[in-house]
């Protein structure tokens, strides 16, 4: 049997999506970093697989709560019976930072769910007293936890923008309220598992962001799948349990730190972005082994044998 043909479709701020087939995707995880929607020219090394290994993980430790589109991430099977060569792709570089998906419709929305009061859910707070229009009581404080987690919807925005927040009611307007509540359910269903899988390990997981994706379901019907990346440090927030406080913004395992060194610098974040020294690099790689260590309670090097060796753009 001929060996399927691997497609280049489109490459993100971080991830490079490959066609499997008809049916299959590639998912590739770079070791680029952005701040600010701007992708820097320094990579972080190892960055890509280590949101590849906690993705898999998540997807599961979740399995029995939801149905998702991974198909493999570690071993022969990634890329078994595919013609990587063809896409120019070397399967070297692509071993520990690749899932192989199934291929669906995207819903077209992030689906966001905010456990804690921070980062823009914070100052839409300060300015309107609600979040995304959903009003919260007086006198809540930065980083405190909501009275309960709240979903809030943003469209996907293009390349270079950010996503928009939108009301739930545009969520079921664009939708139904079939498919928009489903999503709801389920998102809060992930937050509440990650959140207490979190606390388990001494993390607060303060929001994140999740996608889901439609394919046939062989009766007619469609079936609802839980895509993209999920509960990493760069979809999701999380905090260190005992340095967390109400009334001030604790540290956090996602580019925080780079971005607090790059508006240090003045930049206006306009592009081009500027490089990263070499101390803000090997802190930023820390801080995502740290949350994949804690997380699966495993060693990153388990995942990934080559431990800091590699890096790429």
């Amino acid at each position: 049997m001929s060996p399927t043909d691997v497609t280049h479709i489109a490459s993100g701020k971080v991830r490079d999506l490959y066609a499997a087939g008809d049916d299959e995707l590639l998912l590739v995880a770079s070791d680029r970093i952005s701040t600010y929607d701007v992708v820097h020219p320094t990579t972080v090394p190892d960055k890509g697989r280590i949101l590849t290994g906690l993705s898999a993980f998540w997807f599961d430790h979740l399995g029995d709560l939801l149905p998702h589109h991974l198909i493999a991430a570690r071993g022969s099977a990634v890329l078994e019976g595919l013609d990587i060569a063809g896409a120019g792709l070397d399967a070297g570089w692509l071993a520990g930072r690749t899932m192989r998906c199934r291929r669906t419709r995207v819903v077209p929305f992030e689906c966001v769910v905010r456990g804690h009061l921070a980062g823009s859910g914070w100052v839409d707070y300060q300015r309107t007293g609600a979040v995304c229009g959903v009003p919260l009581p007086a006198g809540l404080e930065e980083a405190g936890a909501l009275p309960e987690p709240l979903f809030t919807p943003a469209t996907k925005a293009a390349d270079g923008e950010h996503d928009e927040n939108v009301p739930f009611a545009a969520m079921v307007d664009a939708l139904g309220a079939p498919l928009a509540e489903e999503l709801r359910r389920r998102a809060l269903a992930i937050h509440a598992a990650g959140a207490a899988h979190a606390a388990s390990v001494g993390l607060i997981l303060a929001d994140t962001k999740l996608e889901f994706g439609l394919v046939d379901d062989g009766a007619g019907g469609q079936e609802l799948l839980l895509v993209d990346e999920v509960l990493t440090p760069d979809s999701s927030r999380y905090w260190p349990a005992d340095r967390w406080a109400p009334g001030c913004s604790p540290p956090s395992f996602d580019k925080q730190y780079v971005r607090d060194h790059v508006s240090a610098t003045g930049w206006d974040r306009r592009p081009p972005a500027p490089a990263l020294p070499d101390d803000v690099v090997a802190a930023t790689r820390a801080r995502y082994v740290e949350a994949y260590e804690r997380i699966t309670g495993s060693s990153f090097s388990v995942w990934w044998p080559g431990g800091a060796a590699t890096a790429d753009g």
